[in-house]
């Protein structure tokens, strides 16, 4: 099939043409920020996975490298998979999932593989290092990916995502001695997940958090709505027992669309696919389906995950706001800082009849995507996902800020460290913003992004 991209948003990462889904070794070598991805360059729906590869030097402008992985050969004759990347000996390593469909059904193999690479750019495979004889009994190697890894100890160790025969989702434990044989050390929960499979597991030991996605999992009183969703869960992982010892946890993303969060090795940043599962996808007519976030830096505090945008911007407006405030913004940054905040209304990525509105209602948050333009349909039949609803909880702080990332097909919102991230696809034209507050105090700011040719 041949493509052609016609339109593409600004700055955040999209496969050159075709599909892209999760983020896969992000990590910074050489001098640069690497972040590789699930790509099909094919077509705009998901198809034989190859790891697209983009590299930047300030988290916003990306350049296009050729595709690191490309399937076909021996443990990965269907597909490269997601995985992580690390480096060791100065070399860049990854460790990722090969996919071998055979006859489908129970004859499917999903194991983890190994390629290194000098320059970061050409990759050489050395095929399954964590194999079927690597499972313990009783896992299905069917269901049995996405690999991430770091070292610890003089030790490299791993997390795979994994399913019980006739169970549900699991996380194991593997560590190594050289990054080509790998001991099973223990199953992180020990126990089934409430959703039918975990996958893209992802470990940060600085900041002690583990980040997981669940399929097909059960709605929890509104807490989350999509039907596949991105946890997070505090905590450490004991390594002598093979345990995750957790404290604390909740949800990564309140959106519609924020999907498999990976953490940059070495680095207190997160990307995640921006697009969801079992949802139609209206760009596919421009040649692209899928993007990336922009990268967000993380931390813990008071046991609950914290997410700030990093995007190289600069100031082009800031006024006080007394009522209401209009403004033209297609792409960019908004910021809007208050004290003793009392209402607040604000239409984005307005032009007539169609824009996507963000209200305080009631302590929380409520995003409206329904007039944003083009339709999004999924598969959740609960009244909000039916409206073009999602809600995320609003700080009962005195000073609150609210920071929008904007491009042209999506929607990053943030405040007091949760995030609500959702695609939308509005008309060309449409870029009008009307924000209406009560509050003490209201200051707005727009930024600009900082974009090189």
């Amino acid at each position: 099939m041949t493509i052609k991209k016609t339109k593409e948003p600004a700055f955040h990462i999209t496969g050159k043409t075709g599909w892209i889904n999760d983020p896969n070794g992000l990590i910074y070598y050489n001098g640069k920020y690497h972040a590789f991805f699930q790509h099909n360059p094919y077509d705009t729906k998901w198809g034989p996975m190859h790891w697209g590869h983009v590299v930047s030097d300030d988290l916003t402008n990306w350049q296009y490298l050729p595709n690191a992985l490309v399937p076909g050969d021996d443990g990965d004759k269907n597909g490269c998979f997601s995985g992580s990347a690390i480096v060791y000996g100065g070399k860049l390593w990854l460790l990722y999932t090969g996919f071998t469909e055979n006859q489908g059904g129970d004859s499917i193999r999903q194991l983890q593989c190994l390629a290194e690479s000098d320059d970061g750019i050409t990759f050489k495979k050395h095929g399954i290092v964590i194999g079927e004889k690597d499972l313990p009994e009783g896992y299905a190697p069917a269901d049995f990916r996405d690999p991430k890894i770091w070292r610890h100890d003089d030790c490299f160790w791993c997390i795979v995502a994994a399913r019980r025969i006739d169970g549900r989702g699991r996380i194991l434990l593997y560590k190594s001695a050289d990054l080509f044989k790998w001991e099973f050390v223990g199953d992180l929960f020990g126990k089934d997940s409430p959703g039918i499979m975990i996958e893209c597991p992802d470990y940060n030991e600085e900041l002690g958090y583990l980040l997981y996605c669940e399929q097909f999992q059960p709605s929890e009183n509104g807490v989350h709505l999509n039907v596949h969703t991105c946890r997070y869960a505090i905590g450490k992982i004991d390594y002598a027992a093979g345990k995750f010892i957790e404290s604390s946890r909740g949800i990564v993303d309140y959106g519609f669309d924020m999907y498999a969060p990976q953490t940059f090795t070495g680095r207190n940043m997160i990307m995640g696919w921006l697009n969801m599962w079992d949802r139609n996808v209206p760009s596919e007519k421009y040649g692209f389906s899928g993007m990336l976030t922009v990268p967000r830096k993380v931390s813990v505090v008071d046991g609950r995950l914290y997410q700030e945008p990093l995007v190289s911007c600069t100031e082009a407006y800031k006024t006080e706001v007394n009522g209401k405030l209009l403004d033209n913004v297609k792409r960019g940054v908004i910021t809007v800082k208050t004290t003793g905040l009392e209402a607040l209304e604000m239409k984005m990525r307005a032009d007539g009849e169609n824009y996507t509105t963000l209200t305080l209602q009631n302590g929380e948050w409520v995003f409206d995507r329904s007039k944003s333009g083009e339709a999004i349909v999924g598969v959740e039949k609960d009244a909000d996902s039916l409206s073009g609803i999602r809600r995320m909880p609003c700080s009962d702080k005195k000073d609150i800020t609210l920071t929008i990332v904007m491009d042209d097909f999506s929607v990053e919102i943030f405040e007091d460290g949760r995030s609500l991230t959702s695609t939308i696809y509005p008309p060309d034209a449409a870029d009008g913003l009307e924000l209406t507050v009560k509050a003490k105090n209201c200051q707005y700011e727009r930024a600009d992004i900082i974009l090189r040719a």
